[in-house]
Formats: structure tokens, C-alpha cells, sequence
């Protein structure tokens, strides 16, 4: 264990033994000096201190030193009472400090006691409850203001979580804060109690066991007592200033007297009026000039000096501006290269729509954004970079489009005072609307008025308000070009993140035999083609057991999918249910199979365009023919030509997955609805 940790729990312990042990005289003086230095150290420190955290100790700091305290003031309570002496540092308390008069030390101790408890303790007490109150109310808003900047890209997931942690460190100090203050107000209690008793048992003491007369006992007892409160309330008063200072300190760039010199000589020409105001009180009243003159003197030239610092630091100012504003016109080619920079996704709308994303009207819309995020980390396995949303007066007013790395991806429009009602599939001329179109899917729908919502609700139409629109198109689109959106610099964080867990495994992998941009395509084929790589543990393991046999990342992709059968069988098969497909005929295959040509650069397939155009259409026949109600078409073809097969049919049938049968759990029972033939 560290030193300066086993000294703590040292004084811990030392705490206790006070409050059972007697201790000789000379140690309690040694323990009362260390109580005064302490003290006026944590005063100096809180001075010192820019904001409040950096004093977070300071609660739990504050409970052990008035418990220090308080087993101080029962140890030499329990001297004065039983010996009649309290150490050297008390009894000089009680005769040097107050001059021996007893009277004039209790009344001294009366004034400390009267100016912890009733000014600095209450006014601590109430300002840490004010405080503590306060910050919990603004918890929710500064959340709320921290995930705005995250959305809109002012900040980094790092510095958000940052700022969260401290919005939560504050709530718990300012909390601990308002329960500490009740700590000083009952040690202030405590002293009065104390003293009293030590004034009336010690007189009892020195009369009926010490055979001392009444006068002499009075005395001798009474000045020890003084002379031990004084010396108890000195840090108390010092340690309750220190935390007046503490929950009054709001955060600052410099520490507390540099604030007071720099704040309050922040107007000189008050200082003018202040030097006049002393001057003339000692002109018409019979205060003596030889007092008003030189302080009202020294406050003039205190104005001429900080007037004249003021001059010199405005002109500084400008010169720094003019400096600043020549420097930019030098390096102005720097600042138009600033803005060839591209945000990864940005999401843009017309005047019309800004309720949706302006809170203080209700919008939610970053909020809805950070929850798409998290979403889709968790389906895809791929952290989507922050979405910057702005205004675009270029656009209609209810219009919005998503772009994603500076290109169009897509675009809809929305009525804010309507609803999107999406049919069953049977048309009813009773729900009045706007027709249009559901932009995620392309599905028939219309905009109806609040009138009518529950009228179409029950005729059995899918009724969805503005914001959950647009961010069920935003989700989707998202997920359309997730692999677009996962570079090298993303795929090397990921790698980073895994290599945490599986640093033996990402070893194996990276950089030889593969690259990360090996790594990235692979990845990227994945997310192409709907496939999450959020297990990425599987897919390293394939990677490091087939990554040395072949660098073709097609081939490597199809080792992968087939690792992550399990997943992909889960994705399509509903449990209970047989999984419907459409299957390739031999025919088909065998010539897909042909067409595929082997080059040191990679594979490629290469068909006849009247061979490929049969094929497209045969597949468009039987999708159109078998078409499954709440199901994806699935097309089923061996491995050997599974890759070949998306790549003939992406074009045109980019939402129908194509499986090969090693991609499948061998447990689930497959349906065939449909066979692709050619003639």
C-alpha cells in the first residue's frame, strides 16, 4: 500500500484512539497545531481551486476533519477535567491570545462561535442545498444540450462522455456538498456544548476533588476552557469558510484571487469616485484627515494605475486583431482547402421542418438520431458516424433530403400538421388525404389530418406522425449504405476495439497476411448484403484460418458467411416455419459456372448479355410468381456460384438476399417454391 494512503488510514485510526485513549499534553499540542495547519490548508486550497471538481474530496475531507476535531476537544476535555492541563498550545491560548482575562476570552469565543454558526455555517448550509437543487434540475437539460453538439458533429463521442461524466460528478458533489454543511453546523453546536461543560464539571472538579477554593477554581478551569475553545474554533471557523468558498465558487480560468483583483478593479473610474467619497468624509465630518487623506490618495493612484493597465491592454487587443485579421488574408488558400472536407452523412431540411429538430418546439428529432445510432450498432455491428443536421433554404420548405459523403442518397417531404396513413391493401374512399408515397419503402400512403386519424385507424390504415416518418427513412437508408460508410480509419477503430479481448487473434490476422484494407472489404461486402458484423470474433477466426491459403476478399467473404451460418439462418427462417426459397436449376448454375473467369487479379463472371438477360428474366418471373406475404424472397444456389449469382443480380433485385445452401443451419427445413430455368 502506498505511503500517503496508509498515512490516512493512519489518521483514521488516531481519530479513534482520541476518542478512547488519554493522550499526554505534549502530543495534544503536536495533534492541535497539525488541526490549525490542516485547516488553513484546505482554505488556501479551496481558494486556489477553478471550479468546484477539482475539490471533489472536499465532503468526505470535511466529515474527517471535524471528526479530528471533535476527538481533539474530547481528549483535552478529558485532560482539563482530570489533570488540569491541556498542553502548552492551549494554555497559551488562554493566557497570552486573551491576556489571562477570562471575561475577554469567552467573550472572543461567544464572537467566533456567533460568526461560524449564525454567518458563514448558515450561509454555507444554504447555498449548498440551493445548489444541490439546482444542479439536479439542469441534469436532464445539459443531457440534452450535450447530445445536441454530439448530433451536430461540435463534438466527439470522447468529449460527449466527457462532459456527461462531469454533468455527473457535479450532481453527486453539489449533493455530498449539502450534506456536509450540516456536518460544520453540528460541530459548531458541539463546541458551544462542549465548553459549557468543560466550565461547569471543571469547576466541580477543582472544588470537590482538587480541594481548590470556588474563586481560584473558576479561574484556573475557566481560562483552560477558553483558551481550548478558541483553539478548537480557529480551524472550525476556517474549515466553514473554506466551504462557503467551495459551494460558491462557480468555474473560473484562474483561481480565486486573481478573479477578486481582475473583477473588482475592472472599472478604475470607480475607483475615482470611491477616493472622492473618503475624501470628502474627512473634509465634513470630524473624521481626521490624516486618516482619509492618504487612504482616498492611495485609492486615486490605485485608479490611475489600473486606468492606465486597461489602456495598454485594449490597444494590445486591437494590434492582436489587426495581426490576427492580416494573418487570415496570408493564409487564405489554408482556409478555402478547410472547405474541402465532407461530412459522412448530413442530413438536411427546408425552413418548414426546422420544429423537428428545434427543442425548445418540441422536436426530438436529435434525440430519435442518437437511438438510430444505437440501433444500428446493435444490428450491424458498425458505429455510424455523427449526423450533421442543418437547415437548407435551397430546399422546399417541407422538404429534406440525406446525403452521404456529399452525394444525394435520398430525399422525401413532410406536412408537420398531418399524418402518414399507409393502406391495407384495400382502398377506401371514406379517408380523405394527400396521396403520396412512404419514403422508406415506396409504399402507397396518404396525408391525413388529426380529423380523420382515428377514422382511418379503424378502417385498419398504419398511422405514423411526422418524426417517426423520417426517421424510419433515415434508419433505412442508413442501413442501405452502412458498407459505404465503413472506411479504413472505422475498420482499424473496430480492430482496435476487438484486439482489447482477442489480442492473439487480431495478431494473427493484421497486418499479415492481411491488410486493414483487406479487413475493410470484407467487412464491407458483409454489410452489403445485409450480413451484421457485430460477432466480429467469427469472422477474425475465418479471417486467420483462411487468410494465408488466398487474398481474394470475395472468396474470403464467402468463408465468412458461411462461419456465420448460425447468424444468417436466424436472419430469414422463422422458427416453427419451413424456410421458403427459389432455387437455381443445374442448367443455370452449370452455366453461370462457365462464365466465370480466372484472372491473377481475381475472379470475374462474363456471360453472354441475350444468356444474362435470359437469366434476370426467369428470376424476375418467379419472384413475381412466388411471391411470399411478410417474407423476403430468398434465392438458394450452391456455394461455388453464390457470389456470381448476387453480382448478376444486384442491378436489378438489390432487396432480394441470395443464400447458398452451406450458408444454412442444417436443422431448419427448407421449402423449395420455385425453380430458375432457362431454355
Amino acid at each position: 500500500m502506498p505511503t500517503r494512503d496508509l498515512s490516512v488510514l493512519l489518521m483514521v485510526v488516531l481519530i479513534v484512539a482520541m476518542l478512547i485513549i488519554p493522550l499526554p499534553t505534549w502530543l495534544l499540542s503536536v495533534l492541535i497545531i497539525i488541526n490549525i495547519s490542516l485547516a488553513l490548508l484546505v482554505l488556501l486550497t479551496s481558494m486556489n481551486m477553478h471550479e468546484p471538481l477539482q475539490f471533489s474530496i472536499f465532503p468526505s475531507l470535511l466529515l474527517l476533519l471535524t471528526l479530528f476535531r471533535l476527538g481533539l476537544n474530547v481528549s483535552t476535555t478529558r485532560s482539563i477535567l482530570s489533570r488540569g492541563e491541556a498542553g502548552g498550545v492551549v494554555e497559551t491560548f488562554g493566557t497570552f491570545v486573551v491576556g489571562g482575562n477570562v471575561v475577554v476570552g469567552f467573550v472572543v469565543f461567544l464572537i467566533l462561535i456567533i460568526i461560524q454558526f449564525v454567518v458563514i455555517t448558515k450561509g454555507a448550509e444554504r447555498v449548498s442545498e440551493v445548489a444541490a437543487r439546482f444542479t439536479l434540475d439542469a441534469m436532464p437539460g445539459k443531457q440534452m444540450s450535450i447530445d445536441a453538439d454530439l448530433n451536430a458533429g461540435m463534438i466527439s463521442e470522447q468529449e460527449a462522455r466527457q462532459r456527461r461524466e462531469k454533468v455527473a460528478q457535479e450532481a453527486d458533489f453539489y449533493g455530498a456538498m449539502d450534506g456536509a454543511s450540516k456536518f460544520v453546523k453540528g460541530d459548531a453546536i458541539a463546541g458551544i456544548i462542549i465548553v459549557i461543560i468543560n466550565m461547569l464539571f471543571g469547576m466541580v472538579v477543582g472544588v470537590v476533588q482538587q480541594g481548590l477554593d470556588v474563586a481560584e477554581a473558576a479561574h484556573r478551569y475557566t481560562l483552560l476552557t477558553v483558551g481550548d475553545g478558541i483553539v478548537s474554533q480557529i480551524p472550525a471557523l476556517l474549515i466553514s469558510t473554506a466551504t462557503g468558498i467551495v459551494v460558491t465558487r462557480a468555474a473560473s480560468d484562474s483561481n480565486l484571487g486573481a478573479d477578486i483583483m481582475r473583477q473588482l478593479f475592472a472599472f478604475p473610474k470607480m475607483l475615482y469616485v470611491t477616493a472622492g467619497t473618503i475624501f470628502l468624509l474627512g473634509l465634513f465630518t470630524p473624521i481626521n484627515d490624516v486618516l482619509t487623506i492618504p487612504i482616498a490618495s492611495l485609492l486615486a493612484l490605485g485608479g490611475y494605475h489600473f486606468s492606465t493597465k486597461a489602456k495598454k491592454e485594449d490597444e494590445m487587443v486591437v494590434e492582436a486583431k489587426n495581426e490576427v485579421s492580416e494573418m487570415d488574408q496570408m493564409k487564405s488558400p489554408e482556409s478555402v482547402v478547410n472547405l474541402l472536407s465532407v461530412d459522412p452523412i448530413e442530413f438536411e431540411f427546408g425552413y418548414g421542418l426546422i420544429p423537428l429538430a428545434d427543442t425548445n418546439q418540441g422536436g426530438d428529432l436529435l434525440d430519435r438520431i442518437v437511438m438510430i445510432r444505437r440501433q444500428l450498432a446493435l444490428e450491424l455491428g458498425l458505429v455510424i458516424p455523427v449526423v450533421r443536421i442543418r437547415d437548407n433554404i435551397q430546399l422546399q420548405p417541407n422538404e429534406y433530403r440525406l446525403k452521404i459523403k456529399g452525394d444525394e442518397v435520398a430525399r422525401g417531404e413532410l406536412l408537420l400538421d398531418h399524418y402518414l396513413a399507409m393502406s391495407p391493401g384495400i382502398d377506401d374512399d371514406l379517408i380523405e388525404g394527400i396521396d403520396t408515397l412512404e419514403p422508406a419503402f415506396g409504399l402507397p400512403a396518404k396525408w391525413i389530418s388529426e380529423e380523420v386519424k382515428e377514422q382511418a385507424e379503424m378502417f385498419g390504415y398504419t398511422v405514423v406522425d411526422p418524426p417517426s416518418v423520417v426517421s424510419t427513412h433515415i434508419t433505412e437508408v442508413l442501413k442501405a449504405h452502412a458498407h459505404e460508410l465503413l472506411g479504413r480509419q472505422e475498420t482499424k477503430q473496430l480492430i482496435d476495439h476487438l484486439k482489447e479481448s482477442y489480442p492473439i487473434l487480431v495478431e494473427e490476422v493484421t497486418p499479415n497476411p492481411l491488410s486493414i484494407g483487406d479487413v475493410q472489404k470484407v467487412l464491407a461486402k458483409l454489410l452489403r448484403e445485409k450480413v451484421s458484423i457485430r460477432n466480429l470474433p467469427v469472422i477474425f477466426e475465418t479471417l486467420a484460418d483462411f487468410g494465408r491459403m488466398t487474398s481474394d476478399t470475395d472468396v474470403l467473404t464467402e468463408y465468412v458467411r458461411q462461419a456465420l451460418a448460425r447468424q444468417i439462418t436466424s436472419q430469414y427462417a422463422v422458427p416453427g416455419e419451413p424456410l421458403r426459397v427459389i432455387t437455381l436449376s443445374g442448367k443455370v448454375e452449370k452455366t453461370i459456372a462457365e462464365g466465370v473467369h480466372q484472372t491473377e487479379h481475381g475472379n470475374y463472371l462474363s456471360l453472354d448479355p441475350s444468356v444474362s438477360q435470359a437469366i434476370i428474366e426467369a428470376v424476375a418471373m418467379q419472384l413475381e410468381q412466388h411471391a411470399i406475404p411478410n417474407q423476403s424472397s430468398i434465392l438458394l444456389c450452391s456455394p461455388a456460384v453464390r457470389m456470381y449469382v448476387r453480382q448478376l443480380t444486384e442491378r436489378y433485385f438489390p432487396h432480394v438476399p441470395v443464400l447458398s445452401y452451406n450458408e444454412l443451419e442444417a436443422t431448419v427445413e427448407v421449402q423449395s417454391v420455385g425453380v430458375v430455368d432457362i431454355e
